[in-house]
């Protein structure tokens, strides 16, 4: 066989992005907030954007005068490409005129207000950073030094200890018993338990650190941290041989003590949400509005476009260089029109197939996939997807994420479609309304459902308690009865 380099002309259909495209594309999942993140990039990228309230004024530059009629018209005695050249602008523009015009976006033309420097927060030091600043006002020699950036680089979020003292001792080549050590004056630090390697060792560390002297505590957390996840109180109570009622005192000790004293410094944040589609009732009729509150109305700066249009003979590669300016300002105010109508119409195709939901309830809440808002829009399912990431509306009966109104269905005991969400809400209710000291088993709560037109297996329902934090029947009634026990 002969190997041979040849050239061949081959038709094939390939999927490819034009910038454009893939421009819009990005913008889809973003929230407002992120939107003006982009919105302000641009404006410091390309000089053709300004904000509406600025003037198209340029202080300290005389403007082009404008040439007879409008700044596009094609010079009489313009050369035949140069005229060309102009008509092919002038058609690009005509393309794009009503993002030309003054002001593009319906947004409120107000910024919105910068908080006061004296408001700025320093950024939180991380538990990491807290370990570390402790461990260098404790270790003086520099071995134990290195074995303590060890411990603590290998500290968890919640504040554990994620590899073994041998595999640290073999990493610095020292005795496992000085890595130890280190290890216990690390646990003593604050957050006390931080570097431990179990749940009790840390609740150990914290009973010693707070001079606890409760043996019966230390006891459980020893030998029977299993039963204690279990909720079994009566057996802890016969492996102990203590009443059921002292028991009880010892374990209000222990849940006094921190299981995760690492989210201490955890760089969790509270994530105040702000809706991006709003909707209301209007008298009937139920309206949905994008909130572009805080959005920039952006223009194209008309000074730089008279200069375009002078700029041809006077200096070509300004000329080149303003065009391609223009033509990214024009698609980037296009591509924001296209995010807005396709996420209204989204929002819209929602609000029509939820109706009953905003009027009724949950109870009203009907079944709903990205395919069917897909097909109703006239969009790829990957769009909807797109548009529902990280939105939320905000409705008179509370706000939500777009992707709640999204999830399976199920059939009823006469085949109609049944949300997923109405089950598990139906049966969040029933395990507030048990009877406490007697509470309903899966299989007692599957029945009942059946009963009530929601035919679902015992083991869906396992699934539905599990994904709504609710503890098994025979972990309720322990917990009752240690409270009742009081």
């Amino acid at each position: 066989m002969t190997l041979k380099q040849r050239l061949d002309q081959r038709q094939v259909q390939k999927l490819i992005l034009a910038p454009a495209l893939q421009q819009a594309i990005k913008l889809l999942p973003l929230t407002n907030l992120e939107l003006i993140e982009v919105i302000d990039e641009e404006l410091s990228a390309n000089p053709l954007l300004e904000l509406e309230e600025e003037s198209p004024e340029v202080k300290g530059v005389e403007e082009p005068p404008a040439a007879s009629g409008t700044a596009e018209e094609t010079p009489p005695d313009a050369p035949v490409d140069e005229a060309a050249a102009l008509a092919e602008d002038r058609e690009f523009e005509s393309y794009f005129q009503e993002y030309i015009d003054d002001g593009f976006r319906a947004a409120s033309s107000e910024r919105p207000e910068v908080p006061n420097i004296e408001n700025t927060v320093s950024q939180r030091a991380s538990l990491w950073d807290h370990l570390n600043w402790q461990a260098n006002l404790t270790f003086f020699d520099p071995l134990d030094r290195e074995i303590a950036e060890r411990i603590i680089g290998n500290i968890n979020d919640d504040g554990y200890l994620t590899s073994s003292l041998e595999e640290i001792g073999l990493s610095v080549g020292t005795p496992i018993e000085r890595v130890r050590g280190v290890q216990d004056k690390i646990i003593q630090f604050d957050p006390v338990g931080c570097g431990s390697l179990d749940l009790k060792e840390c609740l150990l560390a914290q009973m010693d650190n707070l001079q606890i002297k409760d043996e019966a505590a230390r006891a459980i957390i020893s030998g029977y941290l299993p039963l204690l996840e279990k909720s079994d109180f009566t057996q802890i109570s016969k492996l102990l041989g203590l009443p059921f009622a002292e028991i009880k005192y010892h374990l209000e000790i222990i849940k006094r003590l921190d299981p995760a004293p690492g989210r201490k410094y955890s760089e969790d944040r509270t994530n105040f949400v702000l809706p991006d589609i709003m909707v209301f009732k209007e008298g009937t009729e139920i309206k949905v509005v994008l909130n572009d509150e805080g959005l920039p109305r952006l223009r194209i700066n008309a000074y730089y476009r008279r200069l375009l249009a002078r700029a041809y003979q006077e200096n070509p590669e300004a000329y080149r260089y303003l065009k391609d300016k223009m033509k990214k300002a024009l698609w980037f105010l296009r591509s924001l029109d296209q995010r807005d109508q396709t996420i209204y119409k989204v929002a819209r195709a929602i609000v029509e197939r939820q109706k009953d939901f905003f009027e009724k309830g949950l109870e009203a809440l009907q079944p709903l996939t990205l395919m069917e808002i897909a097909q109703e829009v006239g969009v790829h399912e990957s769009t909807v997807g797109r548009v529902v990431a990280n939105k939320y509306m905000i409705t008179p009966r509370g706000t939500y994420s777009l992707k709640y109104f999204f999830h399976k269905s199920l059939h009823g005991g006469f085949g109609e479609e049944i949300s997923s969400l109405r089950v598990k809400d139906r049966l969040r209710r029933l395990v507030e309304a048990e009877d406490k000291a007697n509470p309903l088993s899966d299989m007692e709560i599957e029945e009942i459902l059946t009963r009530e037109n929601f035919p679902i297996a015992r083991r869906t329902v396992a699934k539905y308690r599990q994904q709504l934090d609710i503890l098994p029947s025979h972990i309720r009634k322990r917990k009752f009865l240690m409270e009742e026990s009081r």
